[in-house]
């Protein structure tokens, strides 16, 4: 978790969790949020209104236009972002335009969006081991922003067509 200026002047790093949806609040009930995106990694410049670099977790590809509402104007045509959804074809990658911004969104299969993100912009593990929270995410969003690799170009009605069925993350766990 993190929520705090990084190692590199004027940017300011996030590592955690958005909320996408809340649900209905009774009386003084806190309740969590009924949709969230997961492993968000994030990046901000003090002063420039839009997110140079997001990713993060979702279970289901539809809800990337959840996280196109939730961030609203701090998407950028320019920006770097990152969504691996995990009911698409293993083998597929896609690049979807949203709301003027372009994600890259990406198949995930039992692991983590910051082990996906290191294999994708060829990152070594071992490079970042002594780095802090801060530095080890300073050392990813500076290689997302240098990605340019493209991927096939879908509408996001094109990918709920493509997305599979969601499946229950509980599933085959102990009680």
């Amino acid at each position: 978790m993190l929520k705090a200026p990084t190692n590199k002047f004027g940017r300011v790093g996030f590592r955690g969790e958005l909320a996408l949806r809340f649900g209905v609040k009774l009386a003084d009930e806190a309740r969590p949020p009924e949709l969230t995106c997961d492993q968000v990694m994030a990046v901000a410049t003090v002063g420039d209104k839009h997110l140079p670099f997001f990713a993060g977790y979702l279970l289901s590809f539809e809800h990337l236009k959840d996280v196109a509402e939730v961030l609203g104007d701090t998407l950028s045509a320019g920006g770097k972002y990152f969504l691996f959804c995990n009911n698409i074809d293993l083998s597929k990658k896609y690049q979807v335009p949203y709301k003027g911004a372009m994600f890259y969104v990406l198949p995930i299969d039992e692991s983590t969006v910051y082990n996906e993100l290191l294999t994708l912009l060829y990152l070594e593990k071992n490079d970042l081991k002594k780095k802090d929270t801060a530095g080890k995410l300073d050392a990813v969003a500076d290689a997302a922003l240098k990605y340019d690799i493209t991927f096939d170009t879908i509408t996001y009605a094109e990918g709920l067509e493509l997305m599979g069925p969601v499946r229950n993350p509980n599933e085959g766990r102990p009680v």
